[in-house]
């Protein structure tokens, strides 16, 4: 058991660690800008500030797509699941090609996926 000032002691640093991680891509972004880098951090930059966020947003959906397959269940059991994830990345997708208003896309396919979870 804890006691309570190294239950504090922990979420200090904890606290600290996650602002840490938050503030640094500001950090490192604010300094490339400010600092006049070379040509050759310019462009790496340049890719990072381009390709990061697609990545981000691929690892998040195969998170989400294949995230009932690593909780040890079977695909029948797992499969609900599979399929609003599934239907609700799909709903996102279609929104986005139609309107292109992200907060609609974002919004609809996280409507679709929680109604799909407690139907299925």
């Amino acid at each position: 058991m804890l006691s309570v000032s190294q239950a504090l002691v922990y979420i200090l640093v904890m606290g600290l660690a996650i602002f840490l991680c938050r503030v640094f891509p500001f950090l490192l972004f604010w300094l490339w800008r400010e600092g006049g880098s070379s040509p050759k951090t310019q462009v790496f930059f340049a890719f990072i500030e381009k390709a990061a966020p697609p990545a981000a947003m691929t690892v998040l959906a195969v998170h989400a797509l294949l995230g009932p397959l690593r909780e040890n269940l079977s695909l029948s059991e797992a499969a609900p699941a599979i399929i609003a994830a599934a239907a609700a990345a799909f709903l996102t997708v279609v929104l986005r090609l139609l309107n292109g208003n992200a907060l609609l896309c974002i919004g609809g396919g996280t409507a679709l996926y929680m109604v799909l979870v407690r139907i299925l």
